[in-house]
């Protein structure tokens, strides 16, 4: 087993996403994964009936404990679900900036309800940017991040990249799979330079927590030493095999099938 990452998200008792898809993931990539929640949602493939945020304090003292015993390799974050957890959180990834620190924005859900208030991105933007190694935003997510009115081509997917880089991130992972393409294309940059991975959109509604998989996975890889190209790459082959062979549960958008083996 190689690579410690620990990830901070909330759960999903549905197990397709957040913690447990997270943990799921790194453990499929042969990473040893720690977590620390920052909310308890009542969902299911269906829909999310509820998000409950965790006690702030209590998610600041669940990843003090992990960073001061089980230094990780690696640190993933998803949904951080209330502007009070993002403020708590700030001054540790500023403090522990030496960690790679991934994080997968979760702030907007599907229908498009905003999973973390006005205040929390704000402090997301102005705190957490700078400590960021990748953000993985979806299209919804880049456009609210980036001030863009909407993100419907490649070219705009690569001008909110460009204005997120210039806001302090090191490097963005923006993910196209909402556009209305049979050729599903994310894109990777950094400062000097920029990467597409394409492949073919799967005819499947069983896509639920796909976020929270190719971030996590992306981290498991950072966490291996892997650099940050071969670490997506990676990601994007395993997160398309999860879809390819997901195992059709649920009534709705079904989870992944996360124990699929890829090559290294």
């Amino acid at each position: 087993m190689n690579g410690k990452i620990l990830t901070i998200a909330g759960s999903d008792p549905s197990g397709g996403a957040g913690i447990q898809a997270d943990i799921k993931t790194i453990s499929a990539l042969g990473g040893y994964a720690m977590a620390a929640i920052t909310a308890l949602t009542v969902q299911n493939t269906k829909q999310v009936f509820g998000v409950n945020p965790v006690d702030a304090k209590i998610v600041a003292d669940q990843v003090t404990a992990v960073l001061t015993d089980i230094r990780p390799d690696c640190i993933k974050v998803g949904m951080m679900a209330s502007a009070e957890i993002v403020e708590k959180l700030a001054p540790i990834f500023s403090d522990y900036n030496d960690i790679p620190l991934i994080v997968d924005p979760v702030i907007l859900s599907t229908s498009g309800h905003l999973l973390l208030d006005k205040r929390g991105i704000e402090i997301l933007i102005s705190d957490i940017f700078q400590s960021i190694t990748l953000l993985t935003p979806n299209l919804m997510e880049a456009a609210l991040l980036s001030g863009m009115d909407d993100i419907v081509t490649i070219d705009d997917m690569k001008r909110a990249g460009e204005k997120m880089l210039c806001m302090g991130v090191k490097a963005v992972l923006i993910k196209g799979g909402h556009l209305s393409s049979d050729i599903l294309t994310d894109i990777l940059m950094t400062s000097d330079k920029s990467s597409e991975y394409s492949s073919p959109r799967l005819n499947t509604t069983h896509t639920h927590g796909t976020g929270c998989t190719l971030a996590s996975a992306i981290a498991t890889g950072i966490g291996q030493g892997m650099g940050l190209e071969s670490a997506v790459l990676r990601a994007e082959n395993y997160i398309h095999k999860a879809i390819a062979q997901a195992p059709g549960y649920g009534h709705g958008k079904g989870p992944l099938n996360h124990a699929v083996t890829i090559d290294s």
